[in-house]
């Protein structure tokens, strides 16, 4: 056995490749079916093509689809300074809703609200300002 992707359901589709552009994924491979009106975008990491999200996007909406959660919990990625990757996200308008307060890891939501952690590689960095006394913000 191996692991093939992460899919989730996103409404919009640019606005949710931006998003993970900013979290440093990029596009792997895309395909649109005509017939079955959706498009699928898998995007990775830069040399991990093997663990990808794939972004799932209805041409006609999610509307008739069951209502429940399907009890999806996260997606998560190592990043080598978890402060950088918190300030770049900030500073794009993405809300920090768990920072990384003790040096080694934060909750962000998608456009679609999907939660996303984000932890640091190898040990904990040294607790710093603002992160070490910033509260969470809504649910991650």
């Amino acid at each position: 056995m191996r692991y093939l992707h992460t899919m989730v359901r996103v409404k919009d589709l640019e606005k949710s490749m931006e998003f993970y552009r900013l979290l440093g994924l990029q596009e792997t491979r895309r395909h649109d079916s005509e017939a079955g009106r959706f498009t699928l975008v898998f995007m990775a990491p830069p040399g991990q093509p093997d663990c990808p999200v794939e972004l799932t996007f209805n041409w006609d909406g999610d509307d008739g689809l069951p209502s429940d959660s399907r009890h999806f919990g996260h997606l998560a990625y190592e990043v080598d300074d978890i402060y950088v990757k918190c300030a770049e996200l900030q500073d794009a308008g993405i809300t920090i809703n768990r920072p990384p307060r003790d040096g080694r890891m934060a909750f962000i939501r998608s456009p679609d609200n999907i939660s996303i952690e984000l932890l640091q590689k190898g040990d904990a960095l040294p607790l710093t300002e603002p992160w070490a006394s910033m509260e969470n913000t809504g649910h991650w």
